[in-house]
């Protein structure tokens, strides 16, 4: 995105644009706040925040993207923010708004009509709309008609509720879905024997972030007969930001593999000229990654 066309911090809409026959569109369930060296990891201060400043309490703002996929046949949404079922405290400390309903209006899309929802993992900011809570306590699909899909490990993940990482798994934004038939369990056998969700969308394992999280390809044909690609990639890169593969996040559960694997990602985004989907970056969603001078990856 070209840095004239980003978007305000109270924009509904954080991008739209073509890619081949496709329609893309980048909703949002707002911003929210996190300590910004917990999202640096070992990267001092004086380096991080000269991209992305701190407020007097060290946080830093994020974006909540929802990349919306219309393939003609298919309306695909990818991640669901982080929802309405947050505790009083937890909503103080990350500050966020609940936004996607009212973005999935701004954007002429109605929850009836998506068939189709991923997610990348099972983090509470990547899935707190899969499902809504009531006043009445009880919790319903946010999206009646769709098939979601996860990777199974994230649940077995989730379910130990291990110290390291038990507050980011909440079990209301996937066990109803599971119980009831309407979440779809993949694991490595399943997506080797066929990556694809619906055709031109496709998922691979990105680990690192964590050990099963998937990056979500989209290829669709545009003029000429070729071949457009993008990609969500997830918390491999969550924001722009995020560009240098040894700047990695303390919420990393495996640094080195998510070094190595942004690495492996990197080379080929750029190679293929893949549209990369930035899911915590509120004012880059996307962009065209590339080598600058000393070959260093940089938005292009």
């Amino acid at each position: 995105m070209h840095p004239a066309a980003r978007p305000t911090d109270q924009d509904l809409l954080r991008a739209r644009q073509p890619l081949g026959d496709f329609e893309l569109t980048v909703c949002t369930d707002g911003s929210f706040l996190l300590d910004g060296g917990a999202m640096f990891g070992v990267v001092p201060k004086t380096l991080w925040q000269r991209r992305m400043p701190a407020d007097e309490n060290n946080c830093v703002l994020l974006g909540l993207n929802t990349l919306i996929v219309r393939t003609g046949r298919h309306t695909v949404l990818i991640e669901t923010g982080i929802g309405n079922k947050q505790s009083a405290k937890m909503q103080q400390i990350h500050r966020n708004q609940a936004l996607l309903p009212s973005s999935l209006a701004a954007a002429g899309i109605r929850p009836e009509e998506v068939d189709v929802v991923v997610n990348t993992h099972l983090h509470f900011d990547h899935c707190g709309w899969n499902t809504t809570l009531h006043p009445d306590g009880s919790v319903t699909p946010t999206f009646p008609n769709a098939r979601y899909f996860a990777h199974r490990g994230e649940v077995e993940h989730g379910h130990r509720q291990l110290d390291r990482d038990r507050v980011s798994y909440l079990s209301p934004n996937y066990d109803p879905l599971i119980e009831s038939g309407q979440m779809t369990l993949l694991d490595e056998d399943s997506i080797r024997q066929n990556p694809q969700i619906v055709p031109g969308v496709s998922v691979e394992v990105y680990p690192g972030h964590t050990a099963q999280m998937l990056g979500i390809h989209i290829e669709s044909t545009g003029p000429g007969g070729t071949r457009q690609k993008a990609c969500y990639i997830g918390d491999l890169l969550p924001t722009a930001n995020h560009l240098d593969p040894t700047w990695v996040m303390g919420f990393d559960l495996d640094p080195l593999r998510c070094i190595a694997e942004r690495k492996r990602y990197l080379k080929r985004a750029v190679d293929e000229d893949i549209l990369t989907v930035f899911t915590h970056d509120h004012h880059t969603p996307l962009g065209r990654i590339g080598w600058n001078e000393k070959g260093k990856p940089v938005i292009v």
